[in-house]
């Protein structure tokens, strides 16, 4: 299955997988161990992996090829909402050496960023 990886730069990597958990866990399947660092997202479209490491927070979304661009959008930009004041950049790699989507906060954003419809 089709994945794509992004290494999300911050100081507080468990903070922000604990929110993205929190919030998605509203709707959908997630779930965040504190202890290991290790979080996961389940989407009717495919799944996000959360990854607290020191200084990062590594995200990876696996599913059906037309669906990467869309999970890189949705996990991308509420990561960057919730860590507007840090000015957090999701900048996604694919595996298949396709360009990935890029989520920034809006007033540092370029007119039009891939993947940043939604």
């Amino acid at each position: 299955m089709p994945r794509s990886e992004a290494r999300v730069s911050t100081d507080r990597p468990h903070r922000y997988a604990k929110q993205l958990a929190a919030h998605f866990g509203r709707k959908i399947e997630s779930s965040w161990d504190e202890e290991t660092g290790l979080g996961s997202l389940a989407f009717s479209m495919g799944t996000a992996t959360l990854t607290a490491e020191p200084g990062a927070l590594l995200l990876a979304v696996e599913g059906e090829a037309g669906n990467i661009e869309n999970l890189e959008s949705v996990v991308g930009r509420h990561l960057v909402r919730f860590g507007s004041k840090d000015e957090l950049v999701a900048e996604w790699h694919r595996d298949s050496g396709e360009a990935g989507s890029v989520q920034r906060n809006e007033e540092d954003a370029p007119a039009h960023a891939p993947g940043g419809a939604a």
